[in-house]
C-alpha cells in the first residue's frame, strides 16, 4: 500500500464523509436501494437472464454470486413468506418460493438498473472487482466450513458470506460522487477499512433481511479470541470465511493481518479453491 498523501483525510474529516454516507442510506431506506457491484458480473447476469429459456435452476445458479439481487430476492421471497412464517435465509430457497418469473424479473430489473449507474463506478472498476473476487471467496469458504465443520446451513452460510462486504461495495458507489475521494485513494481505502462493517449493517437493515443473517455478517473483522474449535454459530463461519478470502484476497492492498484459525479451517483451502474457482469461471 502506498504512503498515505498529506493531503489524504484522517479523523474528523473522515467521520463527517462517513456521516454524509449514512445521511445516504438513511434517505434511501424508504426507496428500493439500488447500487453497481462489479460491471462485468451485472452484465453477464443480465444477459443471462435475457434468455427466454433459461429454466429456474439456471436463474439460482447465475444470481447467487450477485450480492445486491440475492439480498433482494430473499427480502421479497420473506414478504411472500409472511403469512406462513417461514423464514427464508439462502438464495435457493427464495427462488423456490418467488418462482421462476417472479425471480427472472426482480434480478433483472435491479442488473438492469446496476448498468446504468456502473459508469459512476469507473475510477474504482478494478477495486471492485477484487472486493467481489474476496466476497466469492468468503462465500465459497462459507460453504465449505459449513459443510465440514458445522452444522449451520451452508446455503445460509454462502449468502451470509457473498454479503459480509455489501457495505464496502455502497462505500466504492458512493465514494465516486466525491472527488476529493475519487483522486486520493489512501483516503478512500481508510474510510472503508474503518466504516464498512457498520454502513453494511445498516444497509442489510434497510434490505429487510432477516436478523440472524445481518448478526453473522456484522462485525466480520473484529479482533477476537482464537478460533480454533470448529465453529458453532454462523457468525464463527462467516469470521473464518472471510479470515481464509482475506490470505488470499485482500482487495484494500493492506499487509493481512493473520487471523489465528485451527489447523482444520486451513486443511480446507484446496476445496475452498476448486469452489471458488468454479464460481468464478463463467464470470472471468
Amino acid at each position: 500500500m502506498s504512503t498515505p498523501d498529506s493531503n489524504d483525510k484522517r479523523g474528523e474529516a473522515l467521520r463527517q464523509q462517513r456521516f454524509k454516507m449514512l445521511e445516504d442510506i438513511a434517505t434511501e431506506m424508504s426507496e428500493d436501494i439500488v447500487f453497481p457491484t462489479c460491471f462485468d458480473v451485472s452484465l453477464r447476469l443480465r444477459n443471462a437472464l435475457r434468455d427466454s429459456d433459461i429454466s429456474i435452476d439456471r436463474i439460482a445458479e447465475v444470481v447467487q454470486i450477485e450480492p445486491l439481487i440475492s439480498s433482494r430476492l430473499i427480502r421479497q421471497a420473506n414478504v411472500a413468506a409472511r403469512i406462513s412464517r417461514d423464514e427464508v435465509r439462502d438464495v435457493p430457497t427464495a427462488v423456490l418460493k418467488l418462482g421462476l418469473k417472479a425471480v427472472r424479473n426482480i434480478a433483472l430489473g435491479v442488473a438492469i438498473n446496476q448498468l446504468v449507474k456502473s459508469k459512476e463506478l469507473l475510477p474504482f472498476s478494478e477495486l471492485s472487482r477484487r472486493l467481489w473476487e474476496h466476497s466469492i471467496y468468503t462465500a465459497s469458504a462459507a460453504v465449505v466450513i459449513g459443510r465440514k465443520l458445522s452444522s449451520v446451513n451452508p446455503d445460509e452460510a454462502a449468502f451470509a458470506g457473498l454479503v459480509h462486504d455489501l457495505g464496502a461495495f455502497y462505500m466504492l458507489y458512493r465514494a465516486a460522487q466525491y472527488e476529493e475521494l475519487r483522486t486520493r485513494p489512501d483516503s478512500l481505502r481508510y474510510l472503508i477499512s474503518n466504516w464498512h462493517e457498520s454502513i453494511g449493517e445498516s444497509l442489510l437493515f434497510a434490505l429487510k433481511l432477516p436478523g440472524p443473517l445481518i448478526e453473522a455478517a456484522a462485525y466480520h473483522d473484529e479482533p477476537r479470541p482464537p478460533l480454533l474449535e470448529n465453529p458453532r454459530t454462523l457468525g464463527e463461519v462467516i469470521y473464518a470465511a472471510n479470515a481464509l478470502a482475506s490470505a488470499e484476497f485482500e482487495w484494500l492492498d493492506q499487509a493481512h493481518v493473520e487471523r489465528r484459525l485451527g489447523d482444520q479451517y486451513h486443511l480446507l483451502v484446496p476445496e475452498i479453491d476448486a469452489h471458488f474457482k468454479a464460481l468464478r469461471a463463467e464470470y472471468a
